[in-house]
This record gives structure tokens, sequence and C-alpha cells, in this order.
């Protein structure tokens, strides 16, 4: 069986699909699975560690209103953050992430685990709201796959 990072590196073969990714808690993560696979240099641009705002404001153009007004964690910004990737990589296809990693950060409206993670392919954005268990490094664990899931269902259906 195939590792996930695999599935998606092969899907976007076939399926003749650029990727780049967007990433804040993961930190990275994402990409690095990625990069894991041989032959993803035909699918992958790159990717933005965006974890300050500022990052996210001038690398991905989120919107400065909709940082103040909602905070990095939510639905909107995944999806902002998941449409700037792809239109500065010029990728058909992105993944982003943002959430709380913890173990501090967290709140009763936004607890440590909350992640939202966005993907945009072929011009329509799916986001999705993910609540993961366990310390740091087991939320950034999930959430990078659970990413990787998010791009492999919404590229199956091209």
């Amino acid at each position: 069986m195939n590792t996930l990072e695999e599935q998606v590196v092969a899907c976007l073969k076939e399926k003749k699909l650029s990727l780049a990714t967007a990433e804040s808690c993961t930190g990275g993560l994402i990409a690095s699975k990625l990069v894991n696979v041989a032959g993803i240099s035909e699918v992958f641009w790159g990717g933005f560690v965006t974890y300050a705002n500022e990052a996210k404001v001038k690398l991905l153009g989120v919107s400065e209103e909709l940082l103040r007004e909602k905070g990095a964690v939510c639905a909107e910004v995944a999806a902002s953050m998941a449409k700037g990737a792809a239109e500065t990589a010029g990728a058909m296809v992105s993944v982003a992430s943002t959430g709380i990693a913890g173990p501090d950060g967290g709140t009763s409206e936004k607890p440590v685990g909350l992640v939202y993670l966005g993907c945009f392919c072929c011009g329509k954005i799916k986001v999705i709201r993910c609540q993961f268990q366990g310390g740091r490094q087991q939320v950034r664990e999930a959430a990078a796959n659970q990413a990787l899931e998010l791009v492999l269902e919404c590229i199956k259906v091209l």
C-alpha cells in the first residue's frame, strides 16, 4: 500500500496538476512529507511557511482586516491562504493549514488542537475544521496527514 503522500503525488501526476502549500501551525510539515516522495519535483511548486500574520498578508495576500476581525485561526483565513498560495505559485492546487498546536495559545472558543485546513483546487475552495488531541507534535502530525487526505479527496473528484 502506498503512503498517503505517495497517493497524493501519483494523483497529481495522473491529472497533470501542480501543488503549492501554505502552512502556519504545521510549519512546513506538509511540504516535508511530500518531498519524501521521489519524483515530487514534477508536481510540487513549493511552499510558504507563514507563521506570522504579517507573512500571511505579505506572501499570500490574506486581508489584514480579516486577521484583525477573526484572528488567524478560522475557516476564512484557511481559505484565503489556500487561494493566495495557488495564485502566487500559479498552481492548480494548494493546501493551507492554520491552527493552535499548543501547548499554549488556546481559548474556550479556539482550544489547543483546533486546526482549519483549506484546499484550493481548480478554482474551488474546500475548508474543514478539525479538533486534534495530544501534544504539539501530535497535533502538527495529525494536521499534516489530514491536509494530505483533503488534497487527495479534492483532486480525485476532478
